[in-house]
């Protein structure tokens, strides 16, 4: 269990932003989706997007936010979400369209995980920002979207 003592400071800040890119593009960056029922809260414990079990704790006059950095250090950072996670999900027609959708995610630094033949990606901004990245594969056929079961 990784104890957080208070919040280290926001995405925005100027002073994480070059260690925040870097720890993007390794794919060291972990969320911990913080549900509206725990926003106002100031002791509480949620695993991460990773499996990072994270006790967190926070003095009388932090407020969280959404994007707030709860811990960095040179190999990972853990940054709060509001709400629940949510996930894009994704089966390729063939091995071929396969290995395109997979070059797509990972030269676009999606945080994905696979759920058998499905690729699920991570969800950080609108989901059109990301169709948008891949709409050629969508419209050729070659992907297509799955709902969730």
């Amino acid at each position: 269990m990784l104890r957080i003592q208070g919040i280290v400071g926001h995405v925005g800040d100027s002073d994480f932003q070059s260690l925040l890119h870097l720890l993007e593009h390794a794919g060291c960056i972990e969320v911990l989706f913080i549900p509206s029922t725990d926003v106002g809260r100031k002791r509480f414990r949620l695993k991460t997007d990773r499996g990072t079990d994270c006790a967190i704790s926070l003095d009388r006059n932090e407020m969280l936010a959404d994007g707030a950095v709860l811990y960095i250090d040179a190999e990972r950072a853990i940054v709060a979400r509001f709400g629940e996670e949510q996930v894009w999900r994704l089966l390729a027609r063939d091995q071929a369209a396969a290995l395109k959708l997979g070059w797509n995610a990972g030269n676009l630094h999606w945080r994905v995980r696979f759920e058998g033949h499905v690729l699920e990606i991570q969800l950080d901004r609108p989901l059109q920002e990301y169709r948008a990245r891949i709409l050629q594969l969508i419209e050729s056929g070659e992907v297509r979207e799955v709902a969730n079961v």
